[in-house]
């Protein structure tokens, strides 16, 4: 186990992105992570990390790795299943708290904005079920990630619509019940919420529904 977290540590510090998803995707893929395993209690953390550095982030990256190693190490395998606490959350959690300098005695807002992070991801992954998948669940928890981030401190992550190639290494994979596993009919407009906007930004929205599905029809015809 050590061996493998070194080389995503070793793998993170070669990334430039600024989106984690892009950076786990990329690092996932990689012959010394598995598709499930503690390693990933490394891993997830790491991406939010070095994303955050890559996105301006104002952090020591190789220490902060090297920290987030050895707290990720400390955490056992399968706490998903046995804890109640899935490692993609913790992982997360303690990039956040890394960033931060938060400890057990941290008396700032820190550690209760941490808490509610780690709340809200854990029941994300809760509205999907088991079992478990070491990559649906940081898809997840990154989705928290990116907009916790970006509404606490002063840099910008970047995201996208998650899709997942790894479904076919899974043999527990949900498949359609998935929500980052494609579907025929999925599509995403893109579209802005018109909540509490004028009528005529409705009628644009309803506008640029109606282009869209007769773009959908074509296609499909």
């Amino acid at each position: 186990m050590e061996e493998r977290t070194k080389r995503i540590i070793e793998a993170c510090l070669q990334e430039i992105s600024n989106n984690p998803v892009d950076i786990f995707d990329h690092i996932a893929q990689m012959d010394f992570v598995r598709i499930h395993g503690p390693e990933h209690h490394v891993l997830d953390g790491a991406a939010l990390l070095t994303a955050f550095y890559n996105a301006g982030g104002k952090i020591d990256l190789k220490n902060s790795l090297n920290e987030l190693m050895k707290r990720g190490l400390q955490m056992p395998g399968a706490t998903c299943g046995m804890w109640g606490v899935c490692g993609a959350v913790s992982s997360m959690g303690a990039a956040l708290s890394i960033i931060d300098g938060t400890s057990p005695l941290s008396a700032d807002a820190s550690w209760g904005k941490h808490m509610e992070f780690t709340s809200k991801a854990l029941y994300s992954l809760s509205q999907v079920g088991g079992p478990r998948c070491c990559k649906r669940d940081a898809f997840l928890s990154y989705q928290n990630a990116i907009q916790y981030v970006n509404e606490n401190y002063d840099v910008a992550l970047q995201s996208k619509e998650i899709e997942c190639c790894f479904s076919d290494k899974n043999e527990q994979c949900l498949k359609e019940k998935c929500p980052f596993i494609g579907r025929a009919f999925d599509d995403n407009w893109g579209l802005e919420d018109p909540t509490g906007k004028s009528d005529e930004e409705f009628k644009k929205i309803i506008k640029e529904i109606e282009n869209k599905i007769l773009q959908l029809r074509d296609e499909l015809i």
